[in-house]
């Protein structure tokens, strides 16, 4: 199938697409006039990027863990191992994004606080 037909059935940009083909997460075949075509097992393999993409991972880890996640006869540990590192790494970017949510909550309640009016109706300077 061709770039477009792709794009269709998996709901990705073209553009997307030609990105995962060039981070070789994807492989096409060339026509004699240079135009991608794609087989039916694409369509699999984009909307399990996307999965990747969606859960955090980025293009580079991707790379590495693709091979062992489409091929049942390879999978192992070492995949499992990765899979829970990236999880791990998520759940630690989660805490310090809690972390900076909470110390911004302070900044807006102490900018609240600088903004009562005063007595003579005008409100206090930060």
């Amino acid at each position: 199938m061709r770039i477009g037909e792709l794009a269709t059935r998996t709901g990705v940009s073209a553009r997307s697409i030609r990105y995962y083909e060039q981070q070789g997460l994807l492989v096409s075949a060339r026509t004699a006039s240079d135009q991608r075509v794609f087989s039916d097992a694409a369509v699999d393999r984009v909307l399990l990027i996307q999965r990747l993409f969606d859960a955090g991972i980025s293009s580079t880890r991707m790379y590495e863990l693709l091979p062992c996640m489409t091929n049942p006869d390879v999978r192992t540990s070492w995949l499992t191992d990765r899979l829970r590192e990236e999880r791990e790494r998520i759940v630690a970017e989660m805490a310090r994004l809690a972390h900076t949510v909470e110390v911004l909550d302070h900044v807006l309640a102490d900018m609240a606080v600088d903004e009562r009016p005063t007595r003579s109706g005008e409100r206090s300077a930060a």
